[in-house]
């Protein structure tokens, strides 16, 4: 968490984030933490011009390093080789959508990500529901999670 509020407070502006930039630092240093062999596991980002005022920043922020952690835990058993993808796109109506997903083993079909006692999905859970947002599970490859909110246009970083 201090991380992605170390990040985020080197923007030159806070009030308008570049969300690709500080993505693939934010990335880098989980890799790092879970000392991931990025030969052995590829990050594929894909951000183009998404701007995120502070608030949604930190949420996003904090739900992608939750995200990609999991992944890393148990998406790639044994050093498996797999890729993780993060997606995070906008429309002129301040409609954004992030797509959080891996190739691995996939999430276990007896659990449910919205009843678990995982701490880290009940912080996504979480922060999701104060971006006001929806989040789906998507298991038909690997896993992966689609996040659904509306940044104000009063809030917007853009």
């Amino acid at each position: 968490m201090v991380l992605v509020h170390e990040k985020l407070y080197q923007s030159k502006d806070l009030g308008r984030i570049d969300y690709s930039e500080y993505i693939k630092s934010l990335t880098g240093s989980v890799f790092r933490s879970y000392n991931a062999d990025p030969f052995a596991i590829r990050m594929n980002i894909n951000v183009k011009e998404v701007y995120l005022n502070l608030d949604s920043a930190i949420h996003c922020g904090l739900i992608i390093n939750e995200l990609v952690s999991n992944s890393l835990k148990h998406a790639f058993p044994q050093s498996t080789k797999g890729e993780i993808n993060i997606d995070f796109q906008h429309d002129d109506k301040g409609n954004y959508t992030l797509k959080v997903s891996d190739n691995g083993v996939g999430f276990p079909e007896t659990l449910n990500f919205r009843e678990t006692e995982s701490l880290g999905l009940q912080l996504v859970l979480n922060l999701v529901e104060q971006l006001e947002g929806t989040i789906e599970l998507d298991k038909s490859k690997g896993t992966s999670f689609i996040i659904k909110f509306v940044q104000k246009k009063h809030e917007e970083g853009r």
